[in-house]
């Protein structure tokens, strides 16, 4: 049984379009399910599943009692999943469902996760897309976790994977490093992604790259406390040196005067260094708080799922 994993927020005129491609596909792979995990949205995107739901029994609806965000519907859906394997897909149809089939053919050839690497990308601005390629590179340069670059949250996991990427209980929710946390065997195939079938999506286009960065690096690293450490003993030898060069200058030029800008140079330099010091060490505290007040990820208010009726 393969179980689809759909996280949507307003995309009521996409669920049909997605239906329509995916269900094919899956009905030639055997038995399967399709969980929509649903921020509660202002528009009928509820109403469009409970329809579709009415006519295929196989597809299934959580709903949120608010807005948690696509990592925690994402997780939901894999932690309600009854699958052999689970695909994570966008309802977009950026991502094609009919991909679907050839990630499953690769996991049978004895991978436990097969992701989608993205060749090209339609319809996605310059700015994201280079922001986006250094981000993964910053992250694969400090995390200890190494992340695929050029991949979302599109692929398919076998039942350990789903099982210990849940039990994992973390609360910022980031698949991409969750999944080559847990490792096991691990695989690509490459795709080139479409635009969006309708619609903006809901994941803004600049911020979200900077969370990406920001989870991937502070949730599997230290090195950014061992950088400052590091910045901590350049910066006072830094001071040592600036000390030294006054009291040389003192000597040869006793009447001389240190200059305004100097002070202000060097003022504003360790206060740019603490200010990103603390800054390093709020991004961990924080995440510190979210883990240690261990309240759920997310809230259900709904369940509808036909088959335990």
């Amino acid at each position: 049984m393969i179980t689809v994993v759909v996280p949507v927020y307003k995309e009521e005129k996409n669920i049909r379009p997605f239906l329509e491609r995916c269900v094919p596909v899956l009905e030639k792979l055997g038995a399967y399910e399709i969980i929509f995990a649903l921020d509660p949205s202002p528009d009928n995107t509820m109403g469009v599943i409970e329809d579709e739901i009415k006519n295929n029994h196989n597809i299934k609806l959580l709903l949120f009692s608010r807005r948690f965000g696509q990592p925690a519907a994402t997780i939901a859906g894999l932690q309600y999943s009854k699958g052999d394997y689970a695909v994570v897909i966008d309802v977009d149809l950026q991502d094609q469902p009919e991909l679907i089939a050839d990630l499953y053919k690769k996991a049978q050839e004895g991978y436990d996760v097969v992701y989608a690497t993205r060749k090209s990308r339609q319809g996605e601005k310059a700015f994201r897309k280079i922001f986006t390629a250094f981000g993964y590179y910053i992250i694969n340069k400090l995390s200890d976790v190494k992340i695929p670059r050029n991949t979302g949250d599109f692929r398919i996991m076998s039942r350990k994977v789903v099982e210990h990427v849940v039990a994992l209980r973390e609360k910022h929710g980031f698949l991409k490093g969750l999944v080559a946390f847990v490792g096991f065997k691990q695989t690509y195939i490459e795709y080139d992604r479409d635009k969006r079938f309708d619609g903006t999506g809901n994941y803004n286009s600049y911020t979200g790259p900077i969370r990406l960065c920001l989870n991937g690096i502070f949730s599997y690293s230290v090195k950014p406390i061992e950088y400052m450490s590091m910045m901590g003993f350049i910066t006072a030898f830094f001071s040592f040196l600036l000390g030294f060069y006054y009291i040389l200058q003192k000597f040869i030029q006793p009447d001389i005067t240190p200059g305004l800008p100097t002070t202000v140079l060097v003022v504003t330099f360790f206060s740019g260094v603490q200010l990103m010091c603390i800054g390093i060490l709020g991004e961990y505290i924080g995440r510190i708080y979210d883990e240690v007040k261990d309240r759920p990820m997310y809230i259900i208010d709904k369940i509808i799922d036909t088959q335990k009726d």
